[in-house]
Parts: C-alpha cells; structure tokens; sequence
C-alpha cells in the first residue's frame, strides 16, 4: 500500500477523474434523451440503473485488464483492412448510436415528439434500460482503455471509475432536465452523438479520428449554443418586464388574429403562416376590436372613462320650476346631479328626469325634489373598469360618483360607460359625438381628436408609447404632462414619431388636436 502516499498517484486519480467525467458527458446525454421516453415516475430509476450497470461493467473490465489486451489481436481481413475484437465493438456501437440518434432527431425535427405527449412514454422501463447497457458497453471500453494508458494500479482505475460516475449520478437529473427543457439543446446533443457515432464506426475501420478535434468542434458548439441561451434568457427577461395580464392578453390576440411573434419565427415561417392566415381569420375586425378592449377593462380605471364634473349637468334642490324646466330642456339627459348651496363639491345624489317630470306636473306649484333623490354608487377613481362593472351588477343602480383620495367627486361613469368602452360608442339621434371617443381621420397618418379621449383609445388609432405609470388618462394630460405647461393655440408638440397640433382651447381646456405623423407633415 505504500504507493497510497505517492504524490504521482494523487495526480493520476485526479486527471483520470476528470477525463472519465468528461468521457461520460455524451453517455449522461443519450441515458437522459432515453429516459424521457419512460413514464416520468419511472425515469429517476430508469437514469440510475443504468449508471449503475455502466459503473458495474467498468469495474469488471478493469478486473480483467490482462484480457482488454488481446481485444487488439487481429481477428480477420477483410477489404485490406484488418479487424480484432475492439474494431468489432467500436464498429457495433457506432452503428447502433448513429442509429438511435438518427431517429431521435428525426421525431424531434418532424415534430412527433412534441405533437403526441403519451407517444413518448410507451416505451417499456426495459427497453429503455437496455438501449442504455448497449451503449455503456461501448463507452465503458472506451473509458477502461483510457484508465489503463494513465495509471498502472488496478485500484486507483477503480476508485477513479467510482468517484466519477458517482459524480454523474448526481450531476444526471439536473442534467436531464436541463437538456429536455430545452429543444435546441437536445438536437445539438443529438448532432454529438452522430459525430461520436461516425467517429466509432470510422475507428471500427481502422481509422482513428483524434479525440482532440471531436472535442474541440463540441466545445465550439457548446460555446455557440451559450450564447443562443443567453439570447433567449435575455428575450424572456424582457418580456417578463411587460404585466402579466398585459403580455396574456397580446398572446391571446396574437392567437385570435392568427398572428405569431416575429422573434419566434423564421422568415420561411413567418412568409407562410402570414399567407395561410389572410384566408383564415377567425374573427373579423369588429369582433376583433371588442375582444382587445375586453381584456384591457382590468388594465383601465374608471377616472379614465367617466365624465368630468366640469361637463356634468346640475339642478339645486332649490331651483324655481322654470330654471329646472330650462335645464331638462337644454340638457338630453336620463339623470341630473342634484346639489344645493352648500354642497357644490359633494352631490346630494341623482333624480331621474321622467320622475322629476312627472313630480313637476303632478304637482304645478308645490313639488318636492328632495323625496326623488337617489344614491348611486361610489367608486375611488382608482378602480378597475371590471371591478365597476361587477359593483353595477350587483347594485340597484347603473350610475355612480367617482372621487379622489379626498373624497371629492371627479365625475360620474355609467354602466353605458363601460359597455361604450366594450363595443364603441352608442350614439342617440341628437347626440353630439362623445368626447371620450371624439377622433376623426383626417387622411393617412393625419386625425383630429378631442383633448378628453382617454389615452387607451387613442392609441388604437395613434401607436405612441404610453408609460404604465402615468397619473394621467386623457390626451389634454399627456400633453401638459410633456410640455409641463398649458399648451396654448398653434402650439405642436412632438411625441415618438408623431406631431401633436393645438387646435383650439376654452378655459384652460384642451378642446381640439390634430395629430399628424412627422412624415406625412413635412
């Protein structure tokens, strides 16, 4: 045992160490692409059973290392060249690893194996097990005879051969999982073992191919395939940036126009699925449309749809009978704010207009408007548009009050509000257009639009950026927000790649904008 505390020793253990790992990466690889092919209960078992042979039949080669030595005695003649035993075996193995790796790439790049999930588990636990002792039969040839040029002492081959694949026993499944994981991995591993196994049959022939070359065009694939994965992480951080709800919604869009992300095709691809899907669209615009605005109404509050209390029609409760009158005759309205001296800023509540009517000629000169007052919802104007929706569904009223932090009222929003925001705007016979929808095309590229559009539909019509946590929701705010003052008339205003005009202005307000993209304005 003296040869225990010789340092040339230590040195020989740790260099062969390394080199058996290194010789056991490529048979990890096909055990693992294997593996998957069993139940997923069944694939830890199926992995360590056959390390677990590869381990057992590494030790008994190394037990009759006097016998690997006649594995190189001539055999027989065939074509000038001549065969022995480890030819035979190495020719054997590369035959069956070009073979299996063959059709492993080909159901990978038909697509079979994705397509039918319960295809890649029909083959038995055995089967898989003994596709994985016929390849270890041959690494482990290779594996023995590369222990044997290193070290001369039978025990440190052994102890080497141990601590090595019990390295890769713990490295397999976290392995396994990785390269399944990741498609692109699999086929590069999958052109490895078609070089590996070129290389066995060309040296099963008699011409041996150096080991540092196959080594050197891996490790260059390797290196290729690193930065493949760092573009994909760094896409997928990317996209990651973008809400949840926000990133489900453009999938489902992208799904519903038939549509595909350009980074996820190729141009062949793309050409083809742009081609097929113009006579395929399952939706067409109109249905289109309210689908995007339906998965927007989380993504929307209700202080970007309601009507601003500057625009809200109001009754006191002590108005005479011909100011009321004069108001419902000015005014084409189904509900009017009810106030009284004191409360300007804090609505008593809303009356409808038929009860008031009736009240009025019911009673000619001594009608109540207090007894008609209804409470309508109450709605922080941080809400959500589908959480308004849910609170109308379960109130006795289609109409509320939206306020501030100070409890202030903002506006009113009305279920019409919500569903305008769904399918566009439901105009009446006298109705003038909706500021809230108030945009008219003008020629390509060229609109003009109300300062009150909300910022979520303009953009439907003019692509700008829109930052997520803005504190405005109109167009008039973006504006002011960009030039951090009340733009005045003539005044234009550059956002991305578009123009934004000032065209008229009424107390402080931003009335009328024409937006004009940069090209078509010059």
């Amino acid at each position: 045992m003296e040869w225990i505390m010789d340092p040339t020793i230590w040195i020989g253990l740790s260099t062969l160490i390394v080199l058996e790992i290194v010789l056991g990466i490529d048979n990890i690889v096909f055990i693992a692409i294997l593996t998957e092919k069993v139940p997923p209960e069944k694939r830890d078992h199926a992995r360590i059973t056959g390390l677990s042979l590869a381990l057992i039949m590494r030790i008994i080669l190394l037990m009759f290392t006097g016998w690997l030595v006649t594995l190189t005695d001539p055999l027989f003649t065939r074509f000038g060249i001549t065969f022995n035993a480890r030819q035979l075996i190495m020719l054997v193995g590369g035959i069956f690893l070009l073979f299996k790796a063959t059709m492993e790439l080909n159901e990978r790049l038909e697509g079979s194996a994705q397509e039918n999930d319960r295809q890649k588990k029909t083959s038995h636990f055995w089967t898989v097990v003994a596709q994985i002792v016929i390849l270890d039969a041959v690494f482990s040839l290779d594996s023995v005879i590369t222990a044997v040029g290193i070290v001369e002492q039978v025990p440190i081959m052994i102890i080497a051969v141990c601590i090595a694949m019990v390295i890769m026993m713990l490295a397999s499944k976290p392995l396994a999982y990785f390269v399944n994981s990741h498609p692109t991995i699999v086929i590069l591993c999958l052109s490895f073992l078609l070089m590996i196994g070129f290389s066995l049959v060309a040296e099963g022939f008699g011409f041996a191919i150096p080991k540092g070359y196959l080594y050197a065009a891996i490790g260059f694939s390797i290196l290729i395939e690193l930065f493949n994965q760092i573009a994909i992480f760094n896409r997928q951080r990317f996209l990651n940036t973008k809400p949840l709800r926000q990133r489900t919604a453009e999938a489902i869009l992208n799904l519903l126009k038939g549509d595909n992300e350009d980074e996820e095709l190729t141009i062949n691809t793309r050409d083809n699925v742009t081609e097929n899907s113009k006579n395929t669209d399952v939706f067409n615009a109109q249905e289109l449309s309210m689908v995007e605005r339906v998965l927007g109404l989380a993504q929307r509050s209700v202080s970007s749809i309601m009507t601003s209390r500057q625009n809200i029609s109001m009754i006191n409760i002590n108005d005479k009978r011909d100011d009321i009158w004069q108001e419902i005759n000015e005014n084409q309205h189904t509900r009017l704010i009810v106030t009284d001296d004191a409360s300007i800023d804090e609505p008593l509540g809303i009356i409808q207009v038929n009860d008031l009517v009736k009240e009025i000629l019911n009673n000619q000169q001594n009608f109540s408007i207090a007894k008609l007052i209804k409470q309508p919802l109450i709605f922080p104007e941080t809400i959500s548009l589908l959480t308004a929706l849910e609170q109308f569904k379960t109130g006795k009223t289609h109409f509320a009050f939206v306020v501030d932090e100070f409890g202030s009222m903002q506006g009113v929003v009305s279920v019409t509000d919500v569903m305008e925001t769904i399918a566009g705007e439901f105009p009446t016979e006298n109705d003038e257009v909706d500021a809230k929808h108030d945009i008219q095309c003008q020629g390509e590229d060229c609109w003009i639009a109300n300062g009150y559009i909300p910022l979520e539909e303009l953009v439907r019509f003019v692509p700008i950026e829109l930052d997520e946590r803005r504190e405005y929701h109109t167009l008039a705010g973006l504006l002011m927000e960009k030039s951090q003052h009340i733009p005045s008339v003539g005044e234009i205003i550059k956002l991305d790649d578009y123009l934004f005009e000032i065209l008229e202005i009424d107390s402080h307000r931003i009335v009328k904008v024409k937006i004009s993209h940069i090209a078509q304005h010059h």
